[in-house]
């Protein structure tokens, strides 16, 4: 059996939540959604594929940022329905800069958020100018 038998896509658009977390430290990076196109071609180029639900495409990180994920790991929860992908990260794995996309935590009981972490590059170094 296929662990492919194992997942749940459970969207109409047949997708599965990733988790991308940096292998050497644990840091969760992003959370992504994947097809099973996607999943095959990150298993087999070893670099992380996803699919956007906004532009209804596929694409591999990094591809325009050259901030790739090298996958270390993938694994799948115990209902089938989540992904959990270990990657050695290239850069800031998000769109705006930041090593995790999980760079601001709510304070004073949700009123307020802070951000936890340096920004590594802005939008315009890492894209140029739009």
């Amino acid at each position: 059996m296929s662990f492919f038998d194992k997942l749940k896509f459970s969207d109409a658009d047949g997708l599965i939540p990733a988790i991308i977390q940096e292998k050497s430290t644990g840091r969760v990076l992003m959370m992504a959604w994947m097809n099973r196109a996607s999943l095959e071609s990150t298993i087999t180029t070893g670099k992380t594929h996803f699919w956007s639900r906004s532009r209804k495409k596929f694409w591999m990180k990094g591809e325009s940022s050259g901030h790739t994920q090298v996958v270390q790991d993938i694994a799948f929860d115990c209902d089938g329905d989540t992904l959990l992908i270990q990657v050695e990260q290239t850069g800031a794995a998000c769109h705006e800069g930041y090593q995790s996309c999980f760079f601001r935590s709510i304070q004073d009981g949700g009123k307020q958020f802070q951000i936890t972490e340096p920004q590594l590059e802005t939008p315009e170094q890492i894209y140029g100018k739009k």
